[in-house]
This record gives structure tokens, C-alpha cells and sequence, in this order.
């Protein structure tokens, strides 16, 4: 027994990270039990993989924005701004859904080095700057369409957003999760003879299996379940949502942006210290417009998801938005300082918020109260990173 705790001990294991898949375990688990088993029915498991796909996308963004030492409030507004947009030139003026959507995807862009440009280049606090732009472009969205909703028909551009016809069916479903899996194992076989090639000590083969059969199993079990669930008027169930593998994608773009390039190294140093990142050289304003402008890239995506989800453009698309993003961000073990952040850690915090939200709805809790209860979660959040980097003495 104690050679298995020392063992775990010494293991380079996120324990943040296996509190909050704790936390969701917990969570889905009472709210199972309060709702008379609708929670973790497959149906459910399907609306809330879809719903949570847009705060994850545009969550794993805002995780490098909070980590640079600057914040965006206007993530719902421009989001909001770009979904009527496309489905206005759709609608309206009757652009291919491919037009619509790099015209709304150079608009974001501009929308967001404008912003990051008075941060980066003037010195104005991004709190500022995006606090007024959460206004501005939630007018703008209403003067784009005139305050009326516009209707999406094309299908393709739907089935990005899940629903009747938004998904990859069973075959495909259990094809990509042992793709997957088989990733995750050839992953931790490199990993253990890279480690042995250098010298450096291998955790016991035991830890290591173990380490990744538990996300083989969630993704497996993620298949079954996404699987399990068929449309009542259709032959065949529907496999896993594309807004999932949109988020996967996204998900795993910037971990590898984190972690394999010069970019995500910059981010991670200026958020450590921006004053030593600029004295060693560091492009300080330039990876801060960067930063802001893969903001617009990955709201237009999560404006298109939302688009194609809802059928419609609407003017109160995102409302609220940047309470999610940012609470997720928080929950995942970003630190609000700055310089601490991982995208994996905004995934769970997506799916923690989530699961909440969607959790209170099955009970019927009035809306006020929905978002008190939010808002409280996002400030535990918060005091649990104080404390937790208290006692543990992590900066990471």
C-alpha cells in the first residue's frame, strides 16, 4: 500500500485536473439522482455534448487571454455581432453559406485586433476596451439585422450545429473513438521510451496503464452513450455531434499551440512576467494582437456552431456568454493573475458549467435563481485557486 500511494506521489499527475473530473462525476451524479434518471439518459448526454460545445470552443481561447494577464468581455457581443451578420448575408442578401462565413471571419478578426490593438499598442486595460465592446457590438448585432431574426436553410451549414441531421452515426462514432484510444496508448508507449532513452526514471508500468486506460474508458463511453441515442422518427442513432469534433479539434489545435510552438511559449512567459518577457526579447504587442486575432477566428467558429444550432441568427445570440467562458476558464485552474492555464482544465470547466445549467433546467429552477447559483459557483471557483495554490504552493 505504500509503495502505490509513494507511486502516485512522485507521478507528474494534475491533481486540479482529477478534482474537477471528480467535480463532474459528482455533479452529473446528483443531478441523476434529483432528476429521477433523465440526467445521464443518452438523450440528455447528447443535448448537453452539444450545448456545451460553444462556451468549450471559445473557453479554450479565453484560457491564453486570462494566462497573458488580460481579460475579453465582449466575447458574447462579437459573437452575438458575427452569427447575425452571417446568417444575415445568407438570409438577406442571399450569400453562399461559405461567403457569409469568411465575411463574418474577417470581420471578427478586425473587431478583435482593433481591441487588441488599443491594449497592446496604446496600453488602455483590455477590462476597458472589451467592456465597452460587449456593448457596442450587442448594438451592433441589432443594426446589422434591424432587430429581426434571420433564418438559416442551407443544409450543410446546419449540420454544423448538430441537431436532426448533425452527427456521424454509429460506425463512424466507434471508428474515431478507437482511433482515439489507439492514440492515447501509442502516446504513453512513446512517452515511456522517450523517457528510458534520456535517463530520466519511467513511472511504474502499472501507473501508466492506468493513467490511460481511464481516458480510453471516457471516450468509449462517451461513443456508447452519443450512440445510444436515436431521433424517435429516424432508422439509425446518431453517433457523436459535430459540435463536439468541432470543439475536439479546436480543443487539440491549441494544446498543440501551447505546448509545441514559440507562440504558446511567449504567451505562458508574458503572463509569468511581462516586464522580464520584453526584456528578453519577447514581440510583447505583436503576440498580443496575435492573441486577440485568434479570438475573432475562434468566434466566428463558435458564432457558426451557435448559428447552425439555433437555425436562426437572433440579436441575443451569446448573452452571457463571457460569464460561461471565463467561469469555465477559472474552474479549469486558469489563474485569474495570470501566467497559469491549461486547455484541458477549460474543457472540464465547460462541461462542470454546463452540466450545472443544464442540470438546474431538468429541475425546473427559475431562471433568477439559475443565475445566482452561477454566479457563486464562478466566485467558489475563484477561492478554491487562491487556496489551492496556498497550500500547495503551485504557480504552475
Amino acid at each position: 500500500m505504500t509503495h502505490v500511494l509513494t507511486a502516485f506521489k512522485q507521478a507528474a499527475i494534475n491533481w486540479r485536473l482529477v478534482l474537477m473530473g471528480a467535480v463532474l462525476v459528482l455533479v452529473a451524479l446528483v443531478f441523476h439522482v434529483l432528476s429521477d434518471g433523465i440526467f445521464l439518459s443518452p438523450e440528455n448526454l447528447y443535448n448537453i455534448a452539444q450545448q456545451t460545445a460553444v462556451v468549450g470552443i471559445v473557453s479554450t481561447v479565453v484560457v491564453l487571454v486570462i494566462v497573458a494577464r488580460h481579460i475579453d468581455l465582449s466575447v458574447g457581443s462579437v459573437m452575438g455581432f458575427v452569427g447575425v451578420l452571417v446568417a444575415a448575408l445568407q438570409y438577406t442578401a442571399g450569400w453562399s453559406w461559405y461567403e457569409a462565413t469568411l465575411a463574418g471571419l474577417a470581420v471578427a478578426i478586425l473587431v478583435s485586433v482593433y481591441q487588441g490593438a488599443l491594449t497592446a499598442m496604446l496600453g488602455v486595460p483590455s477590462f476597458v476596451v472589451t467592456l465597452g465592446g460587449l456593448m457596442s457590438f450587442r448594438g451592433a448585432a441589432f443594426l446589422v439585422a434591424d432587430g429581426k431574426t434571420q433564418p438559416i436553410s442551407d443544409p450543410f451549414f446546419l449540420s454544423l450545429g448538430g441537431g436532426y441531421d448533425g452527427a456521424i452515426g454509429v460506425t463512424a462514432s466507434w471508428l474515431l473513438a478507437g482511433l482515439m484510444s489507439a492514440v492515447l496508448v501509442l502516446l504513453m508507449l512513446a512517452r515511456r521510451r522517450a523517457r528510458h532513452r534520456h535517463g530520466v526514471p519511467n513511472n511504474p508500468a502499472w501507473l501508466d496503464t492506468l493513467a490511460v486506460l481511464v481516458p480510453v474508458a471516457i471516450v468509449l463511453g462517451f461513443a456508447a452513450a452519443m450512440n445510444s441515442y436515436r431521433i424517435p422518427n429516424k432508422d439509425a442513432a446518431q453517433g457523436i455531434p459535430v459540435p463536439v469534433l468541432i470543439w475536439a479539434v479546436v480543443a487539440f489545435s491549441l494544446s498543440f499551440l501551447v505546448h509545441r510552438t514559440r507562440f504558446g511559449r511567449y504567451v505562458f512567459a508574458m503572463g509569468g512576467n511581462p516586464e522580464a518577457a520584453a526584456l528578453v526579447g519577447i514581440p510583447v504587442r505583436r503576440v498580443t494582437l496575435m492573441l486577440f486575432a485568434l479570438m475573432g477566428v475562434l468566434l466566428t467558429v463558435a458564432a457558426v456552431v451557435s448559428v447552425a444550432r439555433l437555425n436562426a441568427g437572433t440579436n441575443s445570440l451569446g448573452t452571457g456568454m463571457e460569464l460561461y467562458v471565463i467561469a469555465a476558464a477559472v474552474i479549469g485552474g486558469t489563474a485569474l493573475s495570470g501566467g497559469s492555464g491549461s486547455i484541458l482544465g477549460s474543457v472540464l470547466g465547460a462541461l462542470i458549467m454546463q452540466s450545472i445549467d443544464s442540470g438546474m433546467l431538468l429541475l425546473d429552477v427559475a431562471i433568477g435563481w439559475r443565475y445566482v447559483i452561477i454566479g457563486q459557483v464562478l466566485i467558489v471557483a475563484v477561492v478554491f485557486d487562491v487556496l489551492y495554490r496556498k497550500l500547495t504552493g503551485d504557480t504552475a
